[in-house]
């Protein structure tokens, strides 16, 4: 093992995070290679610097006219320049500020500085190479978003265990995942829990209520000696509804909850600031168990992990969100856009109110986010999307051939009743038969 990863092993050695590590993780560092090289260069290198593989002009990254003309509130440096690996770090500390905000139980306990991620699912995809091994299993619910099949057990060759979303009354099943997660934790001494909520497919967030629940229950699977990797999924933050739902993230209540919890964000701009081809995520950890030798450990493979797959993030788009920030008007239209999503979920709510579905096609709970689900019992989910696709023009999402999920997110609201009349009409004709 290389002497820089048994260094960052040291400053993790006792806690949870040492015995949540997978090889892989165990096994990453930061190299002190070109990158941290040019980095000395860039401070100490006062004549000339010739460390860095970018090409300079009179002091400056040279750039193609046509390439700036499209960035025009960029510097040269801003637009063309590589990020440093962890991210551009008007960008990272901004973003730690935002998590402040938008989670005020977060003030006063301890967590790292985000790091840079191309997206979300590459900090999913980062999380699994450092800590999850062949075999293990990940605690999902049984409605869960198809790509963590791909990277968990594909990628990973680690295995999902499910539990039901929803319990027959229609809320968040805290006893399901309990259970699951203590099984996995009595075989393996540890466990990986994904929470992702406002939830892709389902559009549910749990109520307050529910949410102590599931503290409660991660808790009592780390007071019974297991140590746990919980990971917050928070792609579609801040958008919900109803009152009583969790507005915070799960990781602000799990961030100091037990010292056997490692708790993990993942969240970004992608969906947060309505830039989804800008691919920008964050990777954020907390631990009461680790000390800020043990965060820098953390970052560092974390950092390891990019840097040997793809480097680092792109710059523009971080330049671009870090002023987007400081924008004073930044706040404001982000919540003009959510006033819009909650509009539509409040005119498909009217909708299913005032027309009760065909039989055997049941509206599932949603109160936040993107989507919401119907189940399809007795017949194929997959054979009612073609349907309305082939015979009605209407696009929708089948998972499992159970579930059909409706983005309303992507329709403008005075089309909403339409897409359902449609949806129900074409549902109908499979319930009958």
């Amino acid at each position: 093992m290389n002497a820089l990863a048994v260094e960052l092993n040291a400053s993790l050695e006792g806690t949870c995070v040492s015995r949540l590590l997978s090889n892989i993780g165990s096994r990453m560092y930061f190299p002190k290679g070109i990158l941290s090289q040019s980095a000395e260069a860039t401070e100490r290198a006062k004549r000339f610097n010739a460390t860095i593989g970018m090409a300079v002009a009179n002091g400056e990254p040279m750039a193609l006219d046509a390439v700036l003309a499209q960035l025009p509130s960029l510097t040269r440096s801003e637009a063309v320049a590589y990020a440093p690996t962890a991210g551009v770090p008007a960008n990272r500390e901004s973003w730690r500020k935002e998590l402040l905000k938008k989670n005020p139980s977060l003030e006063g306990k301890s967590f790292s500085t985000p790091v840079v991620v191309p997206g979300l699912t590459a900090g999913i995809s980062y999380l699994a190479d450092m800590f999850i091994n062949e075999g293990d299993p990940v605690i999902v619910a049984d409605m869960f978003w198809p790509n963590y099949r791909l990277i968990m057990e594909e990628r990973k060759a680690a295995t999902l265990a499910t539990y039901r979303f929803f319990t027959p009354e229609g809320g968040f099943d805290v006893a399901g995942l309990e259970k699951a997660t203590s099984q996995a934790a009595k075989a393996r001494g540890k466990a990986v829990v994904i929470l992702n909520y406002p939830n892709n497919p389902t559009g549910y967030t749990p109520t307050l209520v529910e949410a102590d629940g599931i503290v409660a229950a991660m808790v009592r699977i780390a007071d019974a000696g297991a140590d746990l990797l919980v990971i917050s999924d928070d792609a579609y933050f801040g958008l919900q509804y109803e009152k009583g739902t969790l507005r915070e993230s799960m990781f602000a209540r799990l961030a100091a909850a037990h010292p056997r919890i490692l708790a993990a964000k993942v969240d970004g701009q992608t969906k947060e600031d309505y830039v989804w081809g800008f691919r920008g995520g964050f990777v954020t950890f907390a631990c009461p168990a680790i000390n800020a030798a043990g965060y820098d450990a953390l970052v560092k493979k974390l950092m390891g992990v990019i840097r040997s797959s793809i480097s680092n993030s792109a710059a523009p788009t971080q330049n671009i969100l870090a002023k987007a920030m400081a924008d004073p008007g930044y706040a404001k239209q982000k919540a003009e856009f959510g006033a819009i999503l909650e509009r539509r979920y409040h005119k498909v709510k009217a909708f299913l109110a005032s027309h009760p579905a065909p039989g055997g096609f049941r509206e599932l709970p949603f109160n936040s986010g993107y989507f919401m689900c119907f189940e399809c019992e007795g017949f194929s989910a997959e054979a009612l999307r073609l349907k309305l696709l082939d015979e009605r023009g209407i696009g929708v999402i089948s998972i499992q051939d159970k579930w059909i999920r409706v983005a309303f997110s992507s329709v403008d609201e005075d089309k909403l009743d339409a897409l359902y009349s449609e949806i129900f009409a074409v549902a109908e004709g499979y319930t009958r038969s």
